[in-house]
């Protein structure tokens, strides 16, 4: 999958917020495709055809199938153009992956790893502790306001996406057993799931 960060921009944890983004952008084109090849119907409103996270809670069973599976997924999506919508062969290859390591579809894998992301945001990168979205991403903005290194135009740029997120916060956690849960997995799921952003 194309990276969606610049290089300057290697602050783990927004990576791993955006690459929810990512996953959703994803997500997006692989049900526009879906819906292209299904026979004619009714126009689907566009709140629909990206609906909202399905909050889940996450087992060891689901989290070991995404570290499972996501060098075979990522050796297919990072193939694939930006901003495009997924042919039916490459459809076909990522639910075959998706089943392979257990998950009943690629909309199943990919509902796993938006709920894993959606708890990754919201631990601090330091310490490894869950302290919350917005708080993650306060301190991103501090960080980036010290580096005296970044050039001003890519720091500007990774303020303004920052601040931003800052105006649409995530939903809450429904399921609080996945903080724990991804708390005990998160070196590996950062390893796995941060690496297209890096």
């Amino acid at each position: 999958m194309p990276a969606l960060l610049r290089p300057a921009l290697t602050v783990l944890s927004v990576a791993c917020l955006l690459s929810a983004a990512s996953l959703a952008s994803f997500d997006a084109a692989f049900a526009q495709a879906k819906q292209q090849s299904a026979p004619a119907q009714q126009p689907v409103p566009a709140q629909e055809q990206a609906p909202a996270l399905k909050q889940i809670a996450l087992t060891d069973k689901q989290l070991d199938g995404v570290l499972a599976a996501q060098k075979d997924m990522d050796a297919i999506t990072e193939k694939l153009p930006q901003n495009t919508a997924p042919d039916q062969k490459v459809i076909a290859k990522l639910e075959e992956v998706a089943k392979k390591h257990g998950f009943a579809s690629y909309d199943d894998y990919n509902n796993v790893v938006d709920n894993i992301s959606l708890v990754i945001g919201g631990f601090d990168p330091a310490t490894k502790k869950y302290v919350g979205p917005e708080a993650v991403i306060k301190a991103q903005i501090a960080e980036i306001q010290a580096d005296k290194k970044m050039p001003a135009k890519d720091k500007k740029e990774a303020l303004d996406e920052l601040n931003q997120a800052l105006k649409t916060p995530a939903p809450q956690i429904e399921n609080k057993g996945n903080i724990d849960l991804v708390g005990k997995y998160y070196d590996k799921l950062v390893a796995a799931l941060g690496d297209e952003e890096n």
